[in-house]
């Protein structure tokens, strides 16, 4: 096995049994793994994927970005170990009452945790963490699945579906948190301007134009969205 690789797997299952390998070089332990990621995940939470260089979370701790490469790999192990820590997945019971309820719940607290962290939306499916975290989301999504007998052929599409509607509704919730009020001014602006310039737009999109937004207030709409998307999406299970 490529060392580099299993010492980020001991990294990333580092709370689930795996052990740690230790840095080679230098005193043993200098730095701490938890409080090295912790410190990426804030400059990611405040700053956005963009601040976060290991030259940036090794100067948050008063060291160089070359003393931290023993302690967490790459640039881009570093993401993973954050994206999987951020990822921690809260505890709730699963509503008895029916699958649309259970469903429901499990996006709602995802949402959540993407809203918390809304750079985790940025990163790629194909940039899945593969640690413990983001598995026990997986876990607890197809346990809900196979509980109410989800026929077992219609499962994997369920869970691409539901996680694709999480990410896409929680995404657009933090554009909208980010957008001042001069962009949603703007906005509103430019479809004034097209009002103007294009009189007959509802004759020429006339199905489009005629769609109704979930709420009446728009900054609502990404989660009641998800909501309606997951009784949606239930109602074909």
């Amino acid at each position: 096995m490529d060392p580099d690789i299993d010492a980020h797997v001991r990294r990333l299952w580092r709370h689930r049994g795996a052990t740690v390998p230790t840095p080679r070089r230098g005193p043993a332990q200098q730095l701490d793994l938890d409080e090295i990621v912790g410190v990426g995940i804030a400059l990611a939470d405040a700053s956005g994927l963009e601040a976060v260089s290991t030259r940036a979370v090794a100067a948050r701790l008063g060291k160089t970005a070359m003393a931290l490469y023993p302690y967490v790999g790459t640039k881009e192990n570093l993401l993973a170990l954050m994206q999987d820590q951020a990822s921690a997945m809260p505890t709730w019971p699963d509503p008895p009452s029916s699958l649309t309820d259970a469903l429901l719940a499990w996006s709602s607290a995802l949402f959540d945790v993407y809203l918390a962290h809304p750079w985790l939306t940025e990163r790629n499916w194909s940039q899945a963490s593969q640690g413990p975290n983001e598995q026990d989301w997986l876990e607890r999504l197809a346990e809900i699945l196979a509980t109410w007998q989800v026929p077992a052929d219609r499962r994997s599409t369920a869970v691409t579906m539901l996680y694709a509607t999480v990410r896409a509704t929680a995404s657009t919730t933090a554009a909208y948190q980010r957008m001042s009020s001069d962009g949603a001014d703007e906005w509103l602006a430019r479809a004034t301007a097209i009002q103007t310039h294009v009189p007959d737009l509802r004759d020429r999109y006339p199905f489009s134009t005629a769609l109704t937004p979930p709420t009446p207030d728009w900054r609502a709409n990404p989660r009641a969205a998800l909501t309606a998307g997951v009784r949606l999406l239930t109602a074909t299970l």
